[in-house]
């Protein structure tokens, strides 16, 4: 985070472009499936049934599945940064609950190696995220209306974020309750050879409380501050498109924005990170606010219907207070 004093920046011009973007995206995903697209006649309609998927690597599925049954998708990943690796897994756990609704839950670990410090003293557990979904409409053949949803997410604050001591890398939570809503659609279009072209849209905001803060914490204070620190919203929005080559083999692409809004940090401290002597003083800092973009494109191979493998990287080309990052992830997805 950086220590550095900085005046908040209005976000409304960067909010109004991002909702025209994804209005633009959500009038294509409601555009009529594009079946009657010029194709030779002896040209096969792939089915619905012939084409299986894992899912792309970011974006969130619209479908809730049927009463009774689950989702389990483990992933594997490594953040990697100028100076670092954030060694991590996520594992979504989704579960049928009734008709059109879901319920599930997201328990996030990691371990963080860093350059010219200690490293994570070991695997630490995350923020632990529950999550509901309610489906409103479902796709169907010929049909221009969209499967779309509306998701509720929850993030406890169960990762260490203070008093981490020497370690600052042992830092894997926020320490603060977030609520994110998000609209997620999925659609399919017939490209001109037969093939079927899968296309998803999520939209995210999310709104975080505060936390009092006590020594060396993820919100960059030193080992003698005690304060209080609240972050920014955040408003997030993933176009993916899956291209189905065969059955069992789909080539995959996620394009991705993200807005951060400031994270103020206000306290008291005996040491001044702007270079002043080691007095007692209050301490206030601004993050002030961040942008990135980003893709990451994937491949999936899938051995039935309910079973597949995605190997994927997110590239995160950086941005307004964003460094770039390149994560290189795996996932298995099993559906019962």
């Amino acid at each position: 985070m950086e220590v550095l004093v900085k005046a908040h920046h209005p976000v409304v011009p960067t909010l109004s472009r991002l909702a025209v973007f994804a209005l633009a995206l959500l009038l294509e995903l409601l555009s009529p499936p594009a079946r009657a697209l010029p194709a030779a006649d002896d040209v096969y309609w792939q089915s619905r049934e012939d084409a299986w998927w894992t899912g792309p690597m970011m974006a969130n599925s619209p479908e809730t599945g049927a009463p009774g049954h689950f989702l389990a998708e483990p992933y594997l990943y490594d953040v990697r940064t100028s100076h670092a690796n954030s060694y991590g897994s996520r594992t979504y756990l989704v579960y049928g609950l009734a008709n059109d609704f879901s319920v599930g839950v997201i328990p996030v670990f990691g371990y963080n190696r860093v350059d010219g410090g200690p490293n994570s003293s070991g695997v630490g557990l995350g923020d632990f995220v529950l999550q509901a979904q309610y489906q409103f409409t479902h796709f169907h053949d010929d049909s221009w209306v969209p499967s779309t949803a509306i998701m509720l997410q929850e993030t406890l604050p169960t990762g260490k974020y203070d008093r981490l001591g020497n370690r600052p890398a042992d830092g894997m939570g926020s320490g603060v309750y977030t609520t994110t809503l998000g609209f997620n659609a999925q659609t399919y279009l017939w490209m001109p050879n037969g093939r079927i072209l899968r296309l998803r849209l999520n939209l995210t905001a999310s709104y975080s409380g505060g936390t009092d803060v006590h020594g060396t914490s993820v919100y960059g204070t030193s080992d003698s501050f005690h304060g209080h620190a609240r972050p920014g919203n955040s408003y997030g929005i993933d176009m993916a498109a899956e291209y189905s080559l065969t059955q069992r083999w789909v080539l995959a692409l996620d394009g991705l924005y993200n807005h951060n809004g400031n994270t103020r940090v206000t306290g008291a401290d005996v040491v001044d990170p702007f270079g002043g002597p080691p007095l007692p003083r209050d301490l206030h800092m601004n993050s002030g606010t961040s942008d990135y973009w980003g893709v990451a494109p994937a491949i999936e191979y899938n051995w039935t219907p309910n079973i597949g493998v995605l190997l994927g990287t997110r590239v995160i080309f950086g941005g307004h207070h964003t460094p770039s990052s390149i994560t290189p992830a795996i996932a298995l997805n099993y559906v019962h």
